[in-house]
């Protein structure tokens, strides 16, 4: 099939939707709403293809200069969005959302995307570099496996650039994390085995953990512990999750998909000496770090466990304030029927993944939980990528799924 050119009529994941001759519809990455674009394609199945956007006949009044070097066609496939402007961007993800609420979550809800305080660039404090076959790092081309090498990531801190002057033998990926005092490199290696070496290349030997503030909070985070990559993101969605947690002293609380323990810590601080709080996570690293990090409150405790609906039954009580934040992938079956079954008060849940909150709230709303908040920040600049917070709570009968 040679290049065509088509109209692009609305937004959605993996690009912007298009019609092409023979009827097939078409994903185009690198083009915005009522563009006319001429589009070479990369993938191809009976009813769709996926594309990129070659030539820009028709440009809309959004399309700005691409601040990073590196994206293009056939290029780094990491951002999605450098070439729209503030406006475009917000209004793009905004209508991701929507779509995902109303087609899987049969809801209609208004979205406004909330910006963090930083800028974009210099934003990411993880980095998850590709390795070339010369030991140079980069990121994957666009739906390719093949390595675009770069001087440097556009969104990256800048205390990682140093990795990207040096080659890493032996690595099939380099995450890059800079947090705490000093950045580093865990390098995953051909045999399956990680090293934590320093920012250039050479052997760490500093703290095992990082230590981040957040606010007047510390944590300690291992080398291979997940934690949020916006610089803005641990303490901005720490403040609304405690927001709409609403906690009083002596409360109880239970943090499901817990990590090291950033809402949990947070959490024990409010709920006080007569409260109580109970962590769930299944990550044994991040399960050292956790218990590191809530060892200061004597009411707090960490179970090593697989978020499951057993371990929601041996976690929650009747009245409890329930915290989600599961991976990209959501909530593991059976979690909402027994958060439904134990009926905790509220229900805080953080995702980074639009279309599987919506198929869980949709669970959530036949449970007979009500969606009370809802917001979107903007935490993955330049990418298609948003997290969400919402509040439910049980305060309406089993079987209506009103909203």
């Amino acid at each position: 099939m040679s290049d065509e050119l088509v109209e692009i009529l609305r937004p959605a994941a993996g690009g912007g939707v298009a019609r092409m001759a023979d009827g097939r519809v078409a994903f185009v990455r690198g083009a915005l709403v009522g563009e006319r674009v001429r589009v070479t394609v990369r993938e191809r199945s009976s009813t769709f293809v996926r594309a990129e956007v070659v030539e820009v006949e028709s440009p809309s009044l959004h399309r700005v200069t691409p601040p990073c070097p590196h994206g293009g066609v056939g290029a780094c496939g990491g951002c999605d969005l450098q070439h729209a402007d503030d406006a475009a961007q917000l209004a793009w993800k905004s209508a991701l959302v929507s779509d995902h609420l109303r087609r899987i979550a049969h809801v209609d809800h208004s979205i406004d995307v909330r910006r963090p305080p930083s800028p974009a660039r210099g934003s990411r404090t993880r980095v998850r570099a590709a390795v070339d076959d010369a030991g140079r790092l980069g990121m994957r081309r666009f739906r390719s496996h093949d390595v675009q090498t770069m001087a440097m990531c556009w969104l990256a801190d800048p205390r990682v650039a140093p990795a990207f002057s040096e080659y890493w033998p032996d690595a099939v990926e380099v995450e890059l994390r800079a947090l705490g005092d000093a950045p580093v490199a865990v390098v995953r290696r051909h045999d399956g085995s990680t090293t934590v070496r320093t920012i250039d290349g050479h052997p760490y030997r500093g703290p095992a953990t990082a230590r981040v503030a957040v606010g007047d909070l510390h944590y300690e985070v291992g080398p291979t512990s997940f934690w949020q990559s916006h610089v803005d993101a641990p303490a901005l969605l720490t403040e609304r999750v405690l927001d709409l947690a609403a906690l009083e002293p002596g409360q109880r609380v239970v943090d499901l998909y817990s990590g090291v323990g950033l809402f949990a810590l947070a959490a024990a601080r409010v709920v006080g000496a007569r409260g109580r709080v109970i962590a769930v996570e299944s990550s044994p690293d991040a399960v050292r770090d956790a218990r590191a990090n809530l060892s200061g409150s004597p009411r707090a405790s960490v179970r090593s466990a697989a978020v499951s609906a057993r371990a929601v039954r041996g976690a929650v009580e009747r009245g409890d304030v329930v915290i989600l934040d599961p991976p990209r992938a959501g909530l593991a079956r059976g979690v909402v029927p027994a958060l439904a079954d134990e009926r905790p008060s509220r229900v805080v849940y953080v995702s980074c993944d639009a279309a599987t909150f919506a198929r869980d709230l949709r669970e959530f709303l036949d449970t007979g939980f009500s969606l009370r908040h809802l917001e979107v920040h903007d935490l993955f600049p330049m990418t298609e990528h948003i997290e969400l917070v919402a509040l439910l709570d049980t305060d309406r009968p089993r079987g209506d799924s009103s909203h």
